[in-house]
């Protein structure tokens, strides 16, 4: 980047709207950033950062942003570059704490830092079997997450009976009582020990006790790092929130920023009340809230917002109010089918429209409460032709056929011997199971065959926009490795809700959002229902455009239809589905047209004129008056008394088409105009 490309202080600011410029140009001091879903977060810290250092309150070097996921780290340092920033540290707590760990454990400790166990499954699986327990591989997973969860919440195995009761852990995992996961808490750090490896959370709790013990090596990382910008701050764990403290010292240059309302790990031990309770240990604190909405249309926002208020007392008052900013789009659909083939065929049918539209597959998800979800998905789209990648398991880089592959273009790399380099990549891949055509086989076959599907088209990309050759692209494989920067593969995303999270497309499709499902039967206390809730709040503002949400009256073909839709939608979903719960006194358009001409005389004269223009209209186009403008959209323009056609799009009911059929009438008869509407045949 040149300089003349180089913007300045003023011209970043100027690129802000109020409330991020509010954000990017408080430099000093605690902050506190409350950003709603699709609100430009950040964008407004990154600017925040570039404006610090061009204006010269910041030295770049001196600056730590922690993420929680090495692609957002990317994403951050990406953007800072483009804004001609360098030197800022952006990483995961992790990351961060191992540079650290490995900087200064060869002076506080001695030797070499232990290598990481990228995997705790043979760790437990050891610990249990030396406890006598008898395990499969699902009970090894639930007792190493409870494991991960203790050591992030800072319980000891002394602790952890009481601990873990204390925290409403609902029973204690894979069949065994608490006292024997006490136990199995020891044995797992005995083998570890043994082992000579330590596990992800041991990199932050080492670091923690290094900083605790050695002030020298405290007070050198609070030399080298002066201000810092926590992201996702509503995730942060009691572990992490001790390592950032250990960072600060005494200091508050602290810029936070996070929403409660995307609180959705608090079983992995993350914690909102760092975030809620951020103005109370920093006395004085300046909070900012992000509410615009750039990412999704009015009528996605609309939804997210009504979800979150129908939580009642259990919303918290750091939750944001979405403002829509983009114009009017598609409704959101709510779709009920007869069984879970059913809804997938019809999803599938959906995509294929969508497709056909012009929305491009890798810009179309379909989200699930649990991976069992996807299977009918994954045939579906597979008998209909269309491409999908499943997100959420292994990383990109780790699997197996993606490590052999570079391994192969690495060899092939050094002998490369003219051949164009999409056509040398195709025939190295060949020999490893790819081929032009995706196999009709389903799981694990079709996934190694998108592994290397998603190498091809990284080659086709880098060969159109770089003109790289093998070596190019090896070079590129091993930076975006380092990373974990997975090239995007072209087919419809299928994913969990929970890996949703972050991402972000044009099409979205929900299934299954019924009871038992969303929220999960297994979620019984109030927090966790409530947090069932926020979790279908994430999905929703995933979706920047088109949004469906859907689910199955029965689980097989034939079987019995006893699911209704979710209580989260209670008074959302459209009228007349089968079995929908309804709330006790639901208001009808007519009787709320009524309370609003009741409220004030202009509001009944504006209702009146309303009303007399829509009997016009309708009579001139032979429609129905509901198919013009239904009564509740009526009375939400009488309340809302739009001023131009961006805030009339806000409204319910008012989608493009009609926005730009009736928009400019409405506004007139908003403003008190006369409008007048032709006759039938003029």
């Amino acid at each position: 980047m040149t300089s003349t490309t180089i913007p300045s202080s003023e011209e970043l600011l100027a690129a802000l709207d109020d409330d991020q410029r509010a954000v990017a140009q408080h430099l000093t001091g605690p902050l506190c950033v409350l950003a709603g879903a699709g609100t430009g977060k950040t964008r407004a810290i990154t600017y925040r950062i570039a404006h610090g250092v061009r204006s010269g309150a910041y030295n770049p070097t001196a600056v730590l942003a922690v993420t929680f996921t090495a692609r957002a780290a990317g994403e951050m340092r990406s953007r800072l570059r483009d804004l001609g920033v360098g030197g800022v540290q952006a990483r995961t707590f992790h990351a961060a704490a191992l540079r650290q760990l490995s900087y200064f454990w060869p002076a506080a400790i001695g030797g070499g830092v232990p290598k990481v166990q990228e995997h705790k499954a043979p760790l437990v699986a050891e610990a249990s079997s030396r406890l006598g327990l008898a395990v499969d591989r699902v009970s090894i997973r639930d007792l190493a997450a409870e494991i991960e969860w203790a050591k992030v919440s800072l319980v000891t195995a002394e602790d952890y009976v009481a601990r873990a009761a204390a925290a409403g852990r609902e029973g204690a995992p894979a069949g065994q009582d608490r006292a024997t996961v006490a136990r199995l808490l020891e044995l797992y750090e005995d083998v570890k020990t043994e082992r000579g490896v330590i596990d992800f959370e041991d990199v932050l709790l080492l670091t923690v006790g290094i900083l605790e013990e050695r002030a020298d090596v405290a007070a050198e990382v609070r030399r080298q790092y002066r201000h810092f910008v926590v992201d996702e701050y509503q995730d942060v764990s009691p572990l992490q929130q001790r390592l950032l403290d250990l960072w600060l010292g005494e200091r508050s240059e602290l810029c936070v920023v996070g929403d409660v309302s995307q609180t959705i790990y608090s079983f992995t031990g993350a914690s909102p009340r760092f975030l809620t309770d951020f103005s109370r240990r920093f006395p004085g604190a300046a909070v900012v809230r992000l509410v615009r909405d750039y990412r999704s249309t009015p009528q996605v926002v609309s939804l997210a917002n009504q979800v979150l208020e129908r939580a009642g007392r259990h919303r918290s008052s750091a939750a944001v109010h979405l403002q829509a900013q983009r114009p009017s789009g598609p409704a959101v659909r709510f779709e009920a089918f007869d069984d879970d083939v059913a809804e997938a065929a019809g999803v599938a049918a959906q995509i294929a429209r969508l497709e056909k539209g012009g929305v491009p597959r890798h810009e179309i998800a379909v989200l699930y409460r649990t991976n069992g979800q996807a299977e009918a998905v994954e045939q579906a789209l597979a008998q209909a032709g269309i491409s999908y990648l499943v997100r959420g398991g292994e990383r990109f880089f780790s699997r197996r056929e993606v490590r052999e592959a570079v391994v192969l273009l690495r060899g092939a790399a050094r002998s490369a011997a003219g051949q164009p380099m999409p056509e040398a990549v195709r025939d190295v891949l060949g020999t490893v199971g790819w081929s032009a055509d995706p196999p009709s086989a389903r799981g694990a076959v079709r996934e190694r065959w998108e592994s290397l599907q998603a190498l091809v088209a990284l080659a086709d990309d880098l060969a159109a926009t770089r003109d790289a050759d093998l070596p190019g692209l090896v070079a590129e494989l091993e930076e975006r490795a380092a990373v974990q920067h997975a090239p995007t593969v072209s087919g419809v995303t299928l994913a969990s809700l929970h890996a949703a999270k972050g991402l972000e497309w044009d099409a979205v499709f929900l299934i299954g959002v019924s009871e038992g499902l969303l929220p999960i039967s297994l979620a019984e206390t109030e927090d966790a229902v409530a947090e069932e809730r926020r979790l279908l709040y994430v999905g929703i503002t995933r979706a920047r455009e088109h949004l469906m949400l859907s689910y199955a009256r029965a689980r097989t073909v034939g079987g019995r239809a006893s699911r209704k839709p979710s209580r989260f939608l209670d008074g959302l979903w459209p009228d007349g589905e089968r079995g929908r719960r309804r709330p006790a006194a639901r208001t009808s358009g007519r009787d709320r047209l009524a309370e609003v001409a009741a409220s004030d005389p202009e509001g009944a004269e504006l209702v009146g004129r309303l009303r007399a223009w829509r009997d016009q209209v309708a009579t001139a186009t032979g429609k129905p008056r509901h198919s013009v403008l239904h009564d509740t959209t009526l009375a939400a323009i009488a309340e809302a008394r739009p001023k131009d056609l961006r805030q009339l799009g806000f409204l319910r009911g008012v989608g493009a088409a009609k926005l730009e059929a009736y928009g400019p009438a409405v506004l007139a008869i908003v403003r008190g105009e006369e409008v007048l509407v032709d006759p039938p045949g003029a």
